[in-house]
Formats: C-alpha cells, structure tokens, sequence
C-alpha cells in the first residue's frame, strides 16, 4: 500500500527536524529537544546559548509541536534580538516573535490602549532630563548633569523594581540604594515631582511602557486572555538580568502555564544596580518543581588556560556566593598563557598596551579582533591617545546605528543602483565595491581633515572592510548576493565592524568575543570600583571581571598601574580578583616583565616627562591638574563666556548621541579649553587629555566655538 502524501510529507520533516540536532553537542541538544517547559539552562559563557535555543525553537517548528506564529522569544538588546531573527530565519524557523520586553510591552499597549481607553497611548518621552529638571526645581532641589544622571538611575531603579515614590525612601536603604549628592527623602520628592510633571504633560516614560503592559494584563481580562491566545510558549533569553516588573510582565504572558524556557548564566549577573535580579534565575527550579535543568558547559570561545582563569576567579567566590553557576570546559586547543603586567603609572600602562597592540598588528592580527576593556569610561582617555599616537585606530563603542548613518544610506542606494544593472562578470567583487563607494566619497587613504568628513570616511570604511570579507569567503559571489548580505544585516541590526581597536566599558562588552583582550586598569579601588563596600557588591564586581576575561578567545592581557600619574607614590596593587591564579603573591610564572623593566619585578616606568603647569612651572602629578594644564590653586584665566557655550554645545551634543556629558568632554576639559582657547586641532591635542579620536570627533565644533 503507497504512503500518503500526508505521510511523507511528515516523513520528510522528521529527517529534517533531525537534521538541526547533528551539529549541536549531547548538552544543545538536551535543550532543542526538551519542547515542552517549563525548562531553565544554565549556560557558561561561550557555550552556545543561542544556538541551542533557536534550534530549539526551529526543531519545534519542523516537528510541528509548535506554531510559529505563537511563540515570543525576548530578550534584552535590539541587537540580541536580530540576532535571533537572524539565526531562526538560516533554521527555517520563520514567523516567530523575537523582541525585547520593551519592544513586546510597546506592540501590546499600542494595539490594546485605545481599545480598553479610547485613545492613543500617550506618546514617550525621548529623555528624562527635562522633565526631571522640572521636577527638581517644583521641589527647588539643585541639579546639575551628573545630578540628573544619577537621579535618572534612580527613578528607572524604582521603576523596574517596582517601588513606587512613596516607599521609595524606605525601600531604597534596604535595596543599599545610595547616592552622594541627595538622601532617599530628596530622591522621593523628585521621583513624585518627576511622575507629575509626566501626567501633566501627557507623557511616559520607557519604563511606563512596561507598566502599562502590566496595567492592561492585570486589569483587563479580555486583553490577558487575548494574549494568552496568541502566544503558547516562550523563551526568554539572558534571564539573570530580568528585573521584577519584567518578571511581573512574564508571569502574565504565562497565565499560570508553564511552557517557558528560560536561559541564563549567575555568573553573568552584572546588571543588579540596575534593577535585574538573579533570583529568578536561581531560583526559577525551585518555583517551577517539575522544571528540567540543563547546564551548558562546554566553551568553545576560549582556550584551555583563558577558561582556567575565569574558572578559578569564579571559584574563590565559594558556592553560596554563586549559586547555580556552572563549571566551564573549553572544547579549543590549548593556547598562549595569559599575561599579567604591572606598571608604574597609567600613562606607562597605556604606552605599553598600545605597543603590544601594534606587535599585534603588524605580526597579522586583525584591529577589530583586539580590545581593550576597562571599568569606566574615564580609563579610555589615556588609551585613546597612546593608540593614536601610533596610527592605530580604535572606536569607542556605542556609537549611532551603522545603517542609519546618511553615507551608509547614500552607499545603499549606489551599490543597489549597481545590483539592479547586473552584476558585473569577470571584475573583481571588491574593485568594483570600491569604484562605487568612490563616487559616495570614500578613498583608500583617510582624509586629512577631522569632523564630518572624517566620520563619513570612516563609516565608508567599515563598508569595505565588510564587503572584503563577504568577498574572501564567498569568492564567487557577485554585487546581488552581496546586497542580500548587506539587507540581511541591516534587518536584524547586525552592522560590520570597522577595522580599529574597540575601546569599550567591562559592561559594554557583554555578549562580545575578540581574539586579543587587554583587561587594563585592573586594580583595587577600580576592580573592584571603590564604592563597592557590601559583600553583594563586591561580588557582582568579581562576576564583571569573569565577562571581561571570557571575552578573550586566544589571547588575554591582564595589567594594572600602582599609581595614576608618573612620578605618583606606587601604592596600588593589583584586584584581588587575582589572587586565586596566584599573581598577587607571586609574579615569577605568571607576571611577564616588560623588555623596560630594570629589574625583576619592578613595575615599568613611563619616559614621558611629567607635565609642568602653565602658570607656576611646577609638575603635575594629580590628574585633575594635568587636565587643566595648570595647579588647582593658580589662577585661572578662564573665559566665562566662551565656557558657558561650551557647556551648551556639549550638552546638545550628549543628547544627540544619547550620551552622558561627561563622556564627551570633561568639566575640566572644558575649563581647559575655555582658558587656553585653541585656535586649532594642533592646539587643542596639546590639551591633556584630549587624544585624536575625540578631535576628530568634536574638534571641528570646539575650534569654532573658541574661535567666533
């Protein structure tokens, strides 16, 4: 008797259900075949979190056990999320949801406000500070910037915490919520100030998105039943970083039902001042009895002995400091032994790395498959103008989305222009890639001048450098496949990198690799940082070190300076994040000596003179001195006026770019530049602190502004 079709057509899909399981290890595909939840992973760095849950999602897909069009997969970050677009689209796994809370939140208000209230839901404001400078002056509380940043952190803390303004200042002491410039009373008051203002003006905020998700679920049973309709099972990714109101948004997705999978890693909590909270990873087996746990293990990001490091870091923690967390195992080759280097100064920390980099570089390696990673922003300066004084590239991460740039989208239209006509047969992909993007304005060197022009450049680069490698690994691949990579990408937010160093915050470069990682500034008082009294917050500070060593695939520089300023006392030492590797009590293994170092042991010096103040000729050895160029106690010869409108110009531009102030220039910085008012780029790079990338950034706009 002949099959059906129904029954071949089953047949056929069975094989190809199968086939997503063979390139997955014994523990990915645990995960792609336990369909049915509730289901908590816990996965190590570099164990192939994602490709275990999209094929999870696809192997329900092709196996029919779920509708594509009723499952939601969220997780936290835009480019997070395309990714996993991306991935389930290359699986077959098309139609299924994959945003981020907010994202999510934001479809459902906007479908279901109008039909419980009657009218549009009310628009979101773009940044708090206006109205939070509102409310601090009804209250006739002082505020600067770094004032509004602070109490902007903290409204979005309550928040998501789900503390409302009036328990605001009995919760927050509990929380160890604690700021230098306001007490929890003064926090309360504007948190109320700031929530009036916002009705009056008939605005939310992102984090009300959430809230009024949550409103029309809890209130409005015809809107939670629609809901629980339309999607059946979810799969939450990066669930240690959930905050409550998240959670609470979850649990009302579900219904009460259970078919959730939910990944995550404890030792990757990083975010708990920002309102996530573990527990519900931690304890998600304990809620969920009949859950299934399945623990990835096996790395294979990094080599043998950078896994070594970051298991012994995370191993000194003890098991209650870490419950859940998982023991890594590294599937690659063994490698180089990671480098611990101790440094005189900060300036001699940064010389010496962008040295090392440049070895890099002209031994083969590739400049955007080499970062350097530090605690705060304020570390980047040094490093910036060390890596320009050798030509070498870099870019801070976080910058305007690469598809959305003008000169990207005027190169779109070019090579789309080109793609249309046909490709072009027997010319090089990468000749002709390079005659098109000539006619947008790029050149094979960069341009002299700073500004737009130079930014424009370096976008058209960043282009080339993509279609370079599209070219090398698909060499017979022509202009059309080459634009279907380039929409491919911009779907899902993917932009290429540019060929430079990145120069990014510990924080920032979650859920990023590079071959060669340089791990700078790691000393006590910054690694962990010097506000981290509590043993929760130390801890949390020791999970952010763990994020920048797995971030490293073959190469791992670990450095740190024992004072800030040449010619400083030397009195720092390196993290205590070190000492279960054992570098704190002995540096003959593991500390390799600079070719500088006199003798053994000893911390290399900077040969760059200590600068002299302008006024009095003394050295400078306190860093707030030398970026003003003068001694704090000698006068100044600022001008007002030219620094009131730098401070204007700089708080436009950190709205534009989304930007804190301070990351763009300095308070003294500005002060700086007001008293010696620059005339060019060359005057205004001898202003410490001030490197090329930041000239070739803002030089343009300074120089007209002390100029005018």
């Amino acid at each position: 008797m002949s099959q059906s079709v129904s029954d071949i057509t089953q047949a056929v899909s069975g094989r190809s259900a199968d086939a997503l399981l063979e390139a997955l290890d014994p523990e990915q595909r645990a995960v792609a075949t336990a369909l049915h939840g509730p289901v908590v992973v816990m996965a190590g760095a570099g164990t192939g979190k994602t490709r275990a849950i999209t094929h999870r999602i696809a192997y329900g897909v092709r196996t029919g056990t779920y509708d594509p069009a009723r499952v939601l997969a969220v997780t936290f970050t835009q480019r997070a999320a395309g990714e996993m677009r991306g991935r389930l689209a290359q699986l077959g796994a098309n139609g299924v949801q994959a945003r981020t809370f907010h994202s999510a939140a934001l479809r459902q208000a906007k479908w279901f406000w109008p039909k419980v209230f009657g009218g549009e839901l009310p628009p979101i404001i773009d940044r708090k500070f206006p109205l939070l400078t509102e409310a601090a002056s009804r209250c006739r509380v002082r505020v600067d910037t770094p004032a509004l940043r602070d109490l902007a952190g903290e409204v979005e803390w309550a928040k998501v915490s789900n503390v409302r303004p009036d328990d605001y200042a009995r919760v927050a002491p509990q929380s160890a919520r604690a700021l230098a410039a306001f007490d929890p009373a003064t926090i309360a008051r504007v948190f109320a100030a700031y929530e009036d203002v916002k009705l009056e003006r008939g605005r939310i905020d992102l984090e009300d998105v959430l809230l009024c998700a949550v409103a029309l679920l809890a209130e409005d049973e015809r809107v939670a039943a629609e809901i629980r309709r339309q999607y059946r099972t979810f799969v939450v990714d990066e669930y240690q970083d959930v905050s409550p109101l998240q959670q609470s948004l979850l649990d009302l997705w579900l219904g009460g039902r259970e078919d959730v999978c939910v990944v995550g890693d404890p030792a990757q909590t990083i975010y708990s001042w920002a309102g996530a909270d573990p527990e519900n990873l931690v304890r998600f087996a304990q809620r969920h009895p009949t859950a299934a746990v399945i623990k990835l293990v096996r790395d294979y990001r990094s080599t043998p002995q950078i896994v070594d490091v970051a298991n012994k870091v995370l191993d000194a923690a003890g098991p209650s400091g870490l419950p859940g967390r998982v023991t890594l195992r590294s599937q690659r080759e063994a490698g180089p032994a990671p480098v611990y280097r101790e440094y005189s100064d900060e300036v001699a920390e940064a010389d010496a790395v962008a040295r090392a980099i440049a070895r890099l570089r002209d031994s083969g390696t590739a400049l955007r498959d080499i970062a350097v990673l530090f605690r705060t922003n304020a570390q980047s300066e040094n490093f910036e103008q060390a890596l320009a004084e050798r030509k070498i590239p870099a870019m801070l991460k976080g910058a305007e989305r690469f598809f959305e740039r003008a000169e990207i989208r005027q190169a779109a239209v070019l090579l789309r222009g080109q793609a249309k006509a046909g490709d072009t047969d027997g010319v090089d992909l990468l000749d002709t890639i390079k005659g098109i993007l000539a006619g947008a304005g790029w050149t094979e060197e960069p341009p002299a001048g700073t500004g737009a022009v130079r930014d424009r450049w370096e976008s058209l680069s960043a282009l080339v450098t993509m279609a370079s490698d599209f070219a090398a690994a698909n060499p017979e691949a022509g202009i059309v496949a080459l634009m279907a990579e380039l929409d491919r990408r911009a779907s899902i937010q993917h932009a290429p990198l540019a060929e430079g160093v990145t120069l990014a915050t510990l924080h920032a470069a979650k859920g990023l690799e590079w071959g060669c990682v340089f791990i700078v500034g790691a000393h006590e008082g910054t690694l962990p940082i010097s506000y981290a009294q509590t043993p929760a917050q130390v801890e949390e500070e020791r999970r952010l070190f763990y994020v920048g060593v797995t971030r490293a695939k073959d190469q791992l520089s670990i450095s740190w300076s024992t004072s800030r300023s040449p010619g400083g006392r030397g009195t720092r030492g390196p993290t205590r994040f070190l000492d279960p590797i054992g570098v704190r009590t002995s540096r003959t293994s593991e500390w390799e000596p600079s070719s500088r170092t006199r003798g053994a042991g000893r911390a290399e010096r900077s040969d760059k003179p200590i600068p002299k103040c302008r006024v009095c000729g003394r050295g400078l050895t306190e860093p707030a001195a030398r970026k003003l160029g003068r001694c704090e106690d000698c006068p100044s010869s600022m001008d007002q006026d030219l620094y009131d409108a730098l401070f204007a110009w700089r708080a436009e531009r950190a709205a534009e770019e989304s930007l804190p102030a301070f990351v763009i220039f300095t308070d003294a910085t500005l002060t700086a530049i007001a008293e010696t008012r620059p005339a060019d780029e060359r005057e205004l790079l001898r202003i410490p602190g001030i490197g090329r990338i930041k000239v070739s950034k803002y030089g343009e706009p300074v120089i007209n502004i002390c100029t005018r």
